[in-house]
């Protein structure tokens, strides 16, 4: 992948009406940086003397889902650091988030980061955004794909690592029939995890899907699959809310298998600390915001590209179990983590 010098910052006001009700327009604050006499750092940052650098992050996340809330508030304290304006949009639907990226597109933002969840319905966009000279980096979702869609730079969580560190966990556990729950039939990184659960794992896995954006309905399937096979002893969630409901249903079936998950939040780092959850996999989604930003600024202001547009930068996968999980309930409890 080329990564050659970034063009020299010269921002266009951004369009008022841009990305519509999905969008917070997030007036970053002053920046930090210091500059020489001239003020040049200043200016390229957006600082006195210039106009401010104006980034538009668009991800698949859903409104008021606490996880995507975790990436927005990464962006923001990056935005705010570095003196830039963040645009933030989230949208479930792929066609509508790559509309988003075009929208970004025609107000000339200074730089994008997106997410891959569907990586093929977003390679277009990106394209659009890479041959009128904005740098876009990916975050979160598309690992596997981010390269290939012409990203600059990726930061996230490599799944297939994710997974098969889980399927290695239960081996220790001792775990015999594992149900792997998918929320989102065709996501690239819940596929991969489940995979990777699989590859590693020596028990038994089988994979079910359910329809995410109906949580009742999550938790009357769960409970109906451990009623048919009480062999199952362990459920693996792919989400803190969804493994919440995960436990209500292993208590509704009568079941004895324990409940494990990717993601957290406060309430399932405490639900970890009761014993109602075995372990929790972080992916640091606030630091996947805050990098995604941050990146974007040094590559405008001083062409630096993280992994030098070949390697992702990695946040996780880290594991919150009972052990350790009194150290993260702080910065859970603060929506960081």
């Amino acid at each position: 992948m080329s990564t050659a010098p970034p063009p020299t910052h010269s921002p266009v006001p951004l369009r008022t009406a841009a990305l519509a009700a999905a969008v917070c327009l997030l007036a970053a604050g002053c920046s930090a940086l210091g500059g020489d006499e001239d003020g040049s750092a200043a200016d390229a940052a957006g600082g006195p003397g210039g106009d401010r650098m104006k980034i538009v992050m668009v991800t698949h996340g859903g409104e008021g889902d606490a996880f995507w809330d975790r990436v927005r508030k990464g962006a923001e304290a990056a935005a705010a650091k570095d003196g830039v304006d963040l645009t933030y949009a989230g949208d479930a639907d792929t066609a509508d988030q790559a509309d988003l990226v075009r929208d970004a597109v025609r107000d000339k933002a200074d730089g994008i980061a997106v997410t891959l969840a569907k990586p093929r319905a977003m390679k277009a966009a990106v394209a659009e955004a890479k041959a009128a000279g904005i740098p876009v980096v990916g975050l979160n979702s598309g690992i596997d794909a981010w390269r290939s869609t012409g990203l600059l730079e990726y930061f996230g969580q490599d799944e297939s690592v994710a997974g098969r560190a889980v399927g290695d966990k239960l081996n220790d556990l001792r775990a015999k029939h594992a149900l792997c729950v998918i929320h989102e039939r065709g996501n690239v990184a819940l596929e991969a995890r489940c995979a990777g659960v699989k590859k590693t794992f020596g028990g038994e896995t089988e994979m079910l899907y359910v329809e995410g954006t109906d949580m009742k309905a999550v938790g009357a399937a769960v409970t109906a699959r451990l009623r048919q096979d009480t062999s199952i002893d362990e459920v693996v969630m792919n989400g803190a809310a969804f493994a919440l409901t995960a436990v209500e249903a292993v208590d509704e079936a009568g079941s004895k298998a324990h409940v494990a998950t990717f993601d957290l939040d406060k309430d399932l780092v405490a639900a970890v600390k009761r014993g109602d959850v075995q372990f929790a996999v972080d992916q640091q989604p606030y630091l996947q915001g805050y990098l995604a930003v941050d990146a974007l600024w040094l590559y405008r202001t001083n062409g630096n590209v993280s992994g030098g547009g070949v390697a992702p930068v990695l946040t996780g996968p880290a594991f919150v179990t009972r052990t350790n999980a009194d150290s993260v309930a702080e910065f859970a409890a603060g929506g960081t983590r």
